[in-house]
C-alpha cells in the first residue's frame, strides 16, 4: 500500500505511535477482567460496542498499528504480506459472531464500526443497528433516493466517486458511488449523529480492537461519560483514552469476548454465507420455426456487468442427447438450439472460488419454452432462514433454493434467482478462540480450516483507504 501527500502527513504525525508495543495481561488478572466486563455487561441497560481493525485481525485482515501491521512494515521497510484468499471472502471472527449473538438476545443496542470490510453487516448485525463511519468496500449507495446495495464483490473505487451501476428503483435509475471515505472526506452525517446519539445514552461503551487515535471517531465513547457512563477498553496496545476508562483490557479480542460469552451463558452462532445468482435463459425461433435457438447465462444479481466472484467456472453435465461443456471464463453463457417442443433439465455444476467451503455444488436447472409472464416473487426471507437450518443440521455447502422468478417478452426470457450456501463456519468458545470450518465432501479442508480469510491485492497496492484505528 503505497502513501498519497495526506496519508504520509498523517504517517508523519503518528510515526512515534506506529507499531507500538503490545501488552499481555497476565492470566489471573485475564480471567479476573473478563469476569468483570461480564458483569458490566450483563448489568448494562444500554451497551455500545466501538470497533476497529484488531477485531478483524483474526480474520486475516491486518491492521495498522500492530507488529505486522501496514504502517508498521511500511515504516521498517518490509513488504507488506500477501492474500492468502480474496478480500471478498473474509469470514467474521468470534467476536464478530459474538456481537450478533448479544444483539439477538437484547444486550447490544448499537454498534460503531471503523473497519470498511464489511464483516459487521455479513455476519449479521441489522443495518439499523450499525453505524459504518469509514464506509463499506462492499456497499454502494444511491445519492439521489439512499438506496443501499450491498455486493459480493469489492466495490471498485473508494471516495465517494460514481460506480459503473445505477440505482435499481425504477423512479429513480441514478448513478450509484462508494461509501468507502478517502482521507479528505468528512464522517457522513448519517452515520455520525446515530453514533453521537447512541453514545450519549449508552451507560457502557465497549471499544473492541482500537488504538482510539483516529478523530473525530476516537472521542465519540467519551460521550457517554457526561451521562455518568463507563468506557471498556480492549485492545493489546496503550490507547489515548485508557486513563478515561474504567477498565483496561490487555488481551486478544477474541479470547476476552469468548470467555465474556461463556460466563454470560450464550452460545456464538455460526455464520452461514449465502450467496446469489441468476440464470438467465433468452429463446428466440429458427427461421423455419422448428428448433429454438436458446442461450442460458449464469449470472450476477448485481447488474448485467457485474462479476461473480464466488464462481470459478461452470460445467454444463452430459446428460440425454446436449452436450456437455465447461465454460471458465465470464460471462458463463452456454448457446444451443433445441427441438420446438422438447422441455427437458439441464444440471450445472458451480465450480467454486477459493474461499469457499466447498470445491462445487450441482443444480438441476428446468428448461421449458413456454415461459409464462408471471413473475414468481417468493418470500425470501423465509426461505433464507430455512436454508441456514438446513446447512447446519446437515453441515452441509452447496444447498440451492429459488428466491424468484420474472420473464419478460421481449426478448423472451426468464431470470430464476437462487440462493446457494457457500460458506459454514463454527466458532469454537474455548480459550484460543479456535474456529472449525465445515465443508462438504471435504475432509481435509475442513480438519485445515481452510474457510479463512485474506486482504484484497487492491488495498495493499496503492489504494488510498480510511484507516481503521
Amino acid at each position: 500500500m503505497s502513501l498519497g501527500y495526506a496519508e504520509k502527513l498523517s504517517y508523519i504525525e503518528d510515526v512515534g505511535k506506529v507499531g507500538m508495543a503490545e501488552y499481555f495481561d497476565s492470566a489471573r488478572i485475564l480471567q479476573e477482567k473478563i469476569e468483570r466486563l461480564a458483569m458490566t455487561i450483563q448489568k448494562s441497560k444500554h451497551l455500545v460496542v466501538f470497533t476497529g481493525a484488531g477485531i478483524s485481525t483474526s480474520c486475516g485482515i491486518p491492521d495498522f498499528r500492530g507488529p505486522k501491521g501496514i504502517w508498521t512494515l511500511q515504516r521498517e521497510g518490509q513488504a507488506l504480506p500477501e492474500a492468502s484468499l480474496p478480500f471478498h471472502r473474509a469470514m467474521p471472527s468470534l467476536t464478530h459472531m459474538a456481537l450478533v449473538e448479544l444483539e439477538k438476545a437484547g444486550i447490544l443496542k448499537f454498534l460503531i464500526s471503523q473497519n470498511v470490510d464489511g464483516l459487521h453487516l455479513r455476519s449479521g448485525i441489522p443495518r439499523e443497528k450499525l453505524a459504518e463511519l469509514h464506509g463499506n468496500s462492499f456497499m454502494e449507495a444511491c445519492p439521489s433516493c439512499g438506496a443501499e446495495y450491498l455486493r459480493d464483490f469489492e466495490v471498485e473505487t473508494i471516495g465517494l466517486k460514481e460506480t459503473s451501476r445505477r440505482c435499481f428503483d425504477v423512479k429513480c435509475g441514478a448513478k450509484l458511488k462508494d461509501t468507502v471515505l478517502d482521507w479528505e472526506d468528512a464522517l457522513p452525517s448519517k452515520e455520525m449523529d446515530a453514533a453521537e446519539n447512541h453514545c450519549r445514552m449508552a451507560d457502557v461503551v465497549l471499544c473492541l480492537g482500537t488504538s482510539l487515535q483516529i478523530t473525530p471517531a476516537c472521542n465519540l465513547p467519551l460521550k457517554s461519560l457526561r451521562g455518568g457512563g463507563k468506557i471498556v477498553i480492549v485492545n493489546l496496545q496503550k490507547t489515548p483514552k485508557d486513563k478515561k476508562a474504567s477498565l483496561v483490557i490487555h488481551g486478544r479480542v477474541d479470547k476476552v469476548i469468548a470467555g465474556v460469552m461463556d460466563r454470560l451463558n450464550l452460545q456464538i452462532p455460526p455464520f452461514i454465507r449465502i450467496d446469489l445468482l441468476q440464470v438467465i435463459l433468452t429463446q428466440a425461433l429458427s427461421i423455419d420455426k422448428k428448433y429454438v435457438n436458446w442461450t442460458l447465462q449464469v449470472a450476477s444479481v448485481h447488474g448485467h456487468r457485474a462479476p461473480l466472484p464466488f464462481i470459478k467456472s461452470v460445467s454444463f453435465l452430459d446428460k440425454q442427447d446436449y452436450k456437455a461443456a465447461i465454460l471458465h471464463m465470464q460471462p458463463f453463457r452456454l448457446k444451443r438450439r433445441t427441438m420446438r417442443a422438447r422441455s427437458f433439465e439441464l444440471v450445472l455444476r458451480l465450480n467454486f472460488s477459493d474461499g469457499c467451503g466447498c470445491q462445487s455444488a450441482e443444480m438441476n436447472v428446468p428448461v421449458d419454452f413456454k415461459v409464462s409472464t408471471d413473475c414468481l416473487n417468493l418470500e425470501k426471507d423465509v426461505i433464507l432462514q430455512k436454508l441456514r437450518d438446513t446447512a447446519m443440521q446437515d453441515l452441509c455447502c452447496g444447498l440451492n433454493a429459488v428466491v424468484e422468478r420474472k420473464a419478460t417478452l421481449t426478448p423472451k426470457s426468464e431470470a430464476t434467482v437462487y440462493a446457494i450456501v457457500t460458506n459454514i463456519f463454527q466458532h469454537n468458545k474455548t480459550s484460543k478462540a479456535s474456529a472449525d470450518s465445515v465443508c462438504n465432501g471435504d475432509v481435509k479442508r475442513q480438519k485445515e480450516g481452510v474457510n479463512g480469510t485474506g486482504t484484497s491485492g487492491k488495498r495493499s497496492k496503492g489504494r488510498k483507504r480510511k484507516p481503521r484505528s
